[in-house]
This record gives structure tokens, C-alpha cells and sequence, in this order.
């Protein structure tokens, strides 16, 4: 009797695994399913995902219609010569600040400056950094509608080109900008010289430092936001921009 129920006990064992083994498969399978979506979705709303990296300027254009708005649609364009430009465009939205605007890698790299540039190099402005604009951003100057996204007068207040501060050109720009110490000399019709944008290590949206180097650009007294009140293209101030015909309209508040 004992051999006996031990044979059966034996013939049971490897049958009652292969059910258990049979019951668990599936279950394994849904668990691995569900976390192979889970990655995926991570992945595309990761914005370090090669995805947002293929795509710019996806932030600018999320922001508006084109449909219904005459800002320049985010694209960016084939490089036409060596020369950098640089953008800064006084912009009286629901809080006055200056978009300080820096071409890398076919965009335009951006952050609002809320007092605008010093050129005091004891003075420390606050940056807010801001998605990236599309090159041909930066001959705007008119209006945005109240209760548009980015209502207010723009101005242009000051362009001209910039360059690496250590002539390393665009690779040297880019590894700047990477590692949050980024030092150029620009060439603009306000704005001279070396500057920085340092990025401070706080969480959420990133903030940077500006900061004039001490050179023969560099002025301790002049405050040229005070002084300097018209565009440098068409001579208007913000009253005359803003009472202009050339207004663009958004889809966000």
C-alpha cells in the first residue's frame, strides 16, 4: 500500500506544477504587458525622451495656432553662414520683462529677464528660462491681444550677433549652455562685450543668472533701460508700438 500511494503521490506532483505553472502564465504575461506600457508611456512624456530632442521647438508650437495666430511657425531652418544673432525684445505682458534671445542649433535659446540687462557688473539679473523661439521670431514687433498667450507690446529693443567668449564657436556655446555656464561677447547695437548666463541649482523651472563682465562695455552708472525707451528698428516706443496696426493673435491665454 505504501509503494502504491506513493507512486500516485509521485504522478500527481509534476501534474499538479504544470497546472500551477499553467495558471501563473498568464498572469505573468498581463504583469509584463503592463509594465512594458507603462515604460512606453514614460518614454513619451519623458522630456528628455529622443522624442522631444528630435523636436525642438514641440513647446513653442504646443502654444499656438497657426491657424489663427501670425507668429512664425516652429521650424527650424537650414544654417546660412557662421555668424550667430542674438534677439532682445522688450515685452509688456501682464508683468513688464525683456526676452533675451540667443541663436544655438537653429533655435533660439530664451529667458525672460523680469529688470532687464545691467551693465553694472556688480548686478545680478534674474532669467527665467522660457521654451526655445523659432529664428524667424526675431523680427516681431507689434502687439499680442489681452488674454492671448503672451498679450502685451513688443518691442525690439536691441540685435546683433554674438560669439563664444573663448572663440570656441558653437560647440563651445553648446557645452556652455549643458553645463550651465555660459559666457559670450556680443556685438549688438545697445549691448557690448562679455557676458554670462549661469544657471543656479534650484528645482523646477530652470533660472539663470545674467551677469556683465567688467570690460570697456561695462558702466556702473548708466542704467540703459532708463535711457534706452525706443526700438532700434523702428524708432517707436511702446505707446506707438502698441497703438500699431501689426497684431498677432494665439489660441492661449
Amino acid at each position: 500500500m505504501a509503494t502504491k500511494k506513493a507512486t500516485k503521490r509521485a504522478v500527481k506532483a509534476p501534474a499538479k506544477k504544470a497546472a500551477k505553472a499553467a495558471a501563473k502564465a498568464p498572469a505573468k504575461k498581463a504583469v509584463k504587458k503592463a509594465a512594458r506600457k507603462s515604460s512606453a508611456a514614460k518614454r513619451k512624456v519623458s522630456p528628455s525622451s529622443s522624442a522631444t530632442q528630435s523636436a525642438p521647438l514641440a513647446a513653442y508650437n504646443a502654444k499656438r495656432d497657426f491657424t489663427r495666430t501670425r507668429e512664425p511657425a516652429g521650424k527650424v531652418p537650414k544654417t546660412k553662414g557662421k555668424a550667430l544673432h542674438f534677439v532682445i525684445q522688450k515685452h509688456a505682458a501682464s508683468h513688464l520683462h525683456y526676452d533675451w534671445r540667443l541663436e544655438l542649433d537653429g533655435v533660439m535659446k530664451s529667458w525672460a529677464v523680469p529688470k532687464g540687462p545691467s551693465l553694472d557688473p556688480s548686478v545680478k539679473r534674474l532669467a527665467m528660462e522660457v521654451e526655445d523661439h523659432p529664428i524667424s521670431y526675431n523680427t516681431f514687433e507689434g502687439t499680442i491681444p489681452e488674454g492671448e498667450y503672451g498679450g502685451g507690446t513688443v518691442m525690439l529693443w536691441d540685435r546683433g550677433t554674438y560669439e563664444a567668449e573663448d572663440g570656441g564657436g558653437a560647440e563651445s556655446l553648446r557645452e556652455g549652455y549643458r553645463r550651465g555656464d555660459l559666457k559670450f561677447v556680443m556685438h549688438g547695437k545697445r549691448l557690448c562685450g562679455s557676458w554670462a548666463l549661469i544657471r543656479m541649482k534650484r528645482p523646477g523651472r530652470p533660472q539663470w543668472l545674467l551677469i556683465k563682465h567688467d570690460d570697456e562695455c561695462a558702466d556702473r552708472k548708466k542704467d540703459i533701460t532708463e535711457t534706452e525707451v525706443t526700438s532700434v528698428v523702428t524708432e517707436r516706443t511702446m505707446d506707438q508700438i502698441a497703438t500699431g496696426r501689426r497684431v498677432w493673435h494665439s489660441n492661449r491665454s
